[in-house]
């Protein structure tokens, strides 16, 4: 037998579980009794028996931080009340609390002060990072690597549990289609396939098995729908199809499931008129009815209270009620829940046993945490100073910021640069800025721990590097909180940005977008370069035509004039603290870019939302400038500015001899397609190869294409490789007329190639 000195018995280990009261020495038996051979369930369990539904209501409540831990405690306000629910055990979960001084202090009022002592989970927008800062998530689905996305997943969680903190409300996993919208910046793309393995790769790397210290739990978000904003303005309002539901928005989320997430998070939208948070279609029937989802659900912030404005409650207690029933498990900072759920519990409106499932989903992720174990197992001062900015945290994030970068134009190799001889022009507030290169959600990060470009490039010594800042992109503020103001009169640095590019032989621009211009509510109407950055471009272009335009961005750029004009491209996105010399390091070709687009760039705001895998319509798209009665635009050409899956590289690929090992295949059957790729280049390169597969003709209209596999191989000069895909029943699958996932018996196309558009192509059928 085994004492364990907590207020709750730590089960895992003891045969008779003893409680700790307050802080004093007296030791009272628990009638909780347990074996080895407890399952999770029966562990769970035998809390829930202590527990009061008040207790019970309490672990659904998560609050955010609400005064300064170390000093005096509240006495008045809605601090008061918190601290006060905190110490009556009303409190599961705590966010925005970080440092192991401050969580473990919070940790200790829970555990030693509290009636039963249960632990709390300590949850944080661990989005791309912790303190060192890795590409926004869109520039990291740009590497199209799920090993190194994984591995920047771990990094980041090694950092933040190294703080306490055991939850991150990531990744988020929208299909994200119009460019407009602010939170593209989080996510992977517009594409569901690559979306849903990069959801996968993302919860692997931050939960790993929970049996380290070292992993955090993730969070899957948001749940469903919320990238379709209408217009592209946040928060907006979702009117979708089931087919668009079904074949685009879920599959990510399902993956999640079968991916092992603990927790999900609901969306601030509505969905077929019903918020999310109140939505029992999408929390009851779907996640944990149809997927059997075992964790627990998460409103977004307030989002349960956000139902009063949606016109869907008329009041917070309603809010609470409807959300409840929804299957809402966790009340993130409205406080409906604590504040309600007993009485509606007592009026009948809410059932008992749905508080208790939601008790006992939330107790079972404390329980794999391990935090019923040791409460403090994420406290250790020594770890966090040892982890925080370590060497080997740095090298993994330059590692990530590499892979995802993305050449998009290179004429005349005018890229990479030579290491001597050279006079360098550096042009762009943004290229010696050391904040706006984080990048938005890098809530715990310092301003001005970047590396800029400007330093990066003082790195190479050979060249003779002159900088002008031209003009600033944002001026005020530039807090987490938008109060930043964009540029779009100052011109005062054009004169001597121009004087600097007269006399270079390369000019290098660095433009985009403030970090803070993309995130959460931060939704753009046009998206060209901002402020006066378009007419500094066309004006150094006047005396100097041998541009690099680096891009820094979080979300896809309207630039046809730049595409036209511009001889060489790199989209550098905002790849966090070591940005600066990942971009060096691929300007002078020390690392050779692999990247390719995870999101389609438009020619036009117009255009948007632009996405490779539309339907055809039956007046289809069609390249005969007389025409008039097809589906066009009489101003804009219909194509993109550079497609999904488009991206160069110093090498050059040749795609040659596809093959397909039958034209047929039934079911329980197979095909492969197989495709020759040669390097014909003059260095060795990464080329990512992309199969995509159109349905001809099925119950439901299908896309003129979809991505269904992907290879990154490496070659040096002059070498081939045959790479090889597998098409299977499941290959073809997708949620039919008969609302089930089939394979409908027909003719299909398949198309290999570097991007959605170059593609070579083969016909094959199934039988069914």
């Amino acid at each position: 037998m085994r004492q364990i000195r907590y207020k709750l018995a730590f089960a895992s280990f003891s045969i008779i579980t003893f409680l700790l009261v307050g802080c004093s020495s007296k030791i009272m038996k628990s009638p909780i009794s347990y074996s080895k051979e407890n399952t999770l369930e029966t562990k769970v369990d035998s809390v829930m028996k202590l527990m009061t539904l008040e207790e019970k209501v309490g672990q659904l409540n998560q609050y955010n931080g609400f005064w300064e831990i170390t000093g005096p405690t509240p006495k008045e306000g809605q601090a008061a009340k918190k601290y006060e629910d905190l110490k009556k055990g009303l409190v599961g979960s705590m966010l925005n609390v970080k440092g192991v001084k401050d969580v473990r202090a919070l940790q200790k009022i829970a555990v030693e002060q509290t009636r039963l002592g249960i632990p709390l989970i300590f949850g944080f927008d661990v989005i791309h990072g912790y303190k060192t800062i890795s590409p926004i998530p869109l520039a990291e689905a740009a590497s199209w690597d799920l090993e190194a996305i994984k591995k920047s997943a771990e990094i980041a969680a090694e950092e933040a549990s190294s703080v306490g903190l055991n939850w991150t409300f990531a990744p988020m996993i929208d299909i994200s289609r119009d460019a407009r919208w602010g939170r593209v910046m989080e996510g992977a793309g517009e594409d569901t396939y690559l979306g849903s393995k990069i959801a996968v790769a993302r919860i692997q790397g931050f939960q790993g098995d929970l049996k380290s210290n070292k992993n955090i739990l993730a969070c899957a978000k948001h749940f469903a729908g919320y990238a379709f904003a209408e217009a592209g303005r946040d928060y907006n309002t979702v009117d979708v199809s089931e087919s668009t539901l079904q074949n685009t928005i879920f599959p990510p989320f399902k993956a999640a499931v079968d991916a092992g997430v603990k927790t999900f998070m609901n969306s601030f939208n509505e969905l077929n008129g019903i918020p999310a948070t109140g939505n029992s279609y999408l929390q009851r029937q779907v996640l944990k009815g149809d997927w059997k989802f075992d964790g627990f659900v998460v409103s977004d912030w307030g989002s349960i209270n956000e139902m009063i404005p949606h016109g869907y409650a008329k009041d917070s207690k309603q809010a609470a009620e409807i959300a409840l029933n929804a299957g809402s498990d966790m009340d993130m900072e409205s406080s409906a829940y604590v504040d309600h759920l007993v009485a509606l519990v007592k009026e009948g409106k809410v059932k008992e046993s749905l508080i208790d499932d939601a008790a006992k989903r939330i107790l079972k992720v404390k329980f794999e945490l391990g935090l019923f174990d040791d409460p403090y197992r994420y406290c250790d001062e020594t770890r966090e100073k040892e982890t925080i900015g370590s060497p080997a945290i740095q090298e993994g994030v330059l590692d990530m910021a590499r892979k995802s970068i993305v050449l998009l134009k290179n004429e005349n190799e005018l890229l990479p640069l030579k290491k001597s001889g050279q006079k360098i022009a550096l042009i762009g507030a943004l290229a010696n800025d050391k904040t706006s290169p984080l990048g938005s959600w890098r809530i715990a990060a310092d301003d001005n721990t970047a590396v800029s470009v400007l330093e990066g490039l003082q790195a190479y010594k050979g060249n003779q590097l002159s900088f002008a800042k031209g003009a600033d992109v944002a001026v005020g503020r530039t807090q987490f909180i938008w109060e930043t103001k964009i540029n779009m009169t100052d011109k005062t640095g054009f004169e001597e940005a121009i004087a600097v590019a007269k006399n270079a032989d390369v000019v290098i621009m660095v433009l985009g977008e403030h970090g803070l211009q993309s995130g959460e509510g931060r939704s753009r109407a046009d998206i060209g370069l901002p402020g006066v950055q378009q007419e500094l471009l066309e004006e150094i272009y006047k005396v100097n035509s041998n541009i690099v335009l680096v891009l820094n961005n979080g979300r896809p750029l309207a630039i046809p004039w730049a595409a036209k004009n511009i001889p060489a491209i790199v989209e550098a996105w905002q790849l966090g603290t070591q940005s600066g010399n990942a971009i060096a390091q691929v300007l002078y070709g020390d690392y050779n870019p692999s990247g390719k687009l995870p999101m389609t760039f438009p020619r036009n705001i117009g255009q948007v939302p632009l996405y490779y895998n539309a339907k055809s319509t039956g007046r289809p798209i069609m390249n005969e400038p007389d025409s008039v009665f097809w589906t066009h635009y009489i101003d804009e050409k219909n194509t993109p500015l550079y497609p999904f899956g488009f991206g160069l590289s110093y090498a050059k690929f040749e795609y040659s001899d596809l093959k397909l090992s039958s034209n047929t295949f039934a079911k329980d059957g197979k095909i492969e397609v197989s495709i020759n790729v040669k390097n014909s280049g003059k260095v060795a390169g990464k080329e990512v190869v992309q199969l995509y597969i159109r349905d001809l003709i099925g119950s439901i209209t299908r896309p003129v294409k979809e991505l269904k596999g992907f290879e990154m191989i490496e070659l040096k000069p002059n070498e081939t490789k045959k790479v090889v895909f597998s098409i299977d029943e499941k290959t073809i699958q997708y949620f039919t007329a008969n609302s089930r996932w089939e394979a409908e018996a027909g003719d299909f196309k398949v198309f290999i190639g570097g991007n959605s558009e170059k593609t070579m192509e083969a016909d094959f059928q199934f039988i069914n």
